[in-house]
């Protein structure tokens, strides 16, 4: 969760829409994720970066750049873990209540430019759309209040329900377990890049990431990956040439 900058939600447009070749008629089961996704990365780097400790400096009579250092410390101990990703943890930890601090600054939630409409695609080509997050599923829940698209997926599955990070080895297995899908005809779409490569190593064949995860951000590039500026690259029915 690297650190952000002031507050400016996505565009509903993209500015510009390269073509990203793909052949759709392989593609069974989406896999995608949300946070840095399908929504602005942003709402949550400002709430680990700056919501959170000024809020924890507030309420436990600590100094700004204490609460910070604490905090950041922290993330980078467990990141990777389910506990990273997990409010009731947190909640533990700072003995704060993380959903009714996120809730103060719900109104900074956005969705990335063409989100929505590229889950309205995915249903008009027949596609199994699930959504595969590490949110924990009260942060889901705050969320999908503020941007209700939770009617455009199948199934929501979070990684707090298989007791698993995305991050993990075993996680893609584990999935398998409750979620059937075929490696060779699956599209996973993440922003973390650490779980799109444990995802290759499982043999999921199409892997994408986000060129921009926080739109307060610059882009950046990954010699692994393609990455999308916006999903517009993804719905041109005319395309038949797989990614590599």
């Amino acid at each position: 969760m690297p650190n952000s900058m002031p507050c400016n939600h996505a565009s509903d447009t993209c500015l510009t829409t390269p073509e990203l070749q793909f052949d759709w008629d392989t593609v069974q089961t989406v896999f995608l994720d949300l946070d840095g996704t399908l929504l602005d990365l942003h709402f949550d780097n400002h709430f680990w970066h700056e919501h959170l400790p000024e809020r924890y400096a507030q309420q436990k009579g600590r100094s700004p750049v204490e609460a910070r250092a604490l905090i950041s410390t922290h993330i980078k101990e467990i990141e990777g873990s389910l506990s990273y990703y997990c409010l009731d943890y947190w909640r533990d930890f700072l003995e704060l209540d993380l959903v009714a601090l996120k809730q103060e600054i719900a109104g900074r939630i956005a969705l990335r430019p063409e989100a929505e409409n590229f889950l309205t695609y995915l249903h008009t080509l027949g596609k199994n759309v699930i959504l595969l997050t590490n949110a924990h599923p009260d942060s889901i829940a705050l969320k999908f209040r503020q941007i209700p698209i939770q009617h455009h997926f199948q199934r929501i599955i979070s990684a707090h329900s298989l007791g698993i990070a995305k991050e993990n080895p075993f996680f893609w297995s584990t999935l398998q377990g409750i979620q059937p899908f075929k490696s060779a005809r699956t599209l996973f779409i993440d922003d973390n890049l650490q779980v799109l490569c444990n995802a290759k190593q499982q043999g999921v064949r199409y892997l994408l990431t986000i060129a921009q995860p926080d739109s307060t951000l610059p882009a950046r590039q990954s010699d692994d990956f393609p990455a999308l500026d916006c999903f517009r690259q993804l719905m041109n029915g005319t395309v038949s040439t797989q990614l590599p």
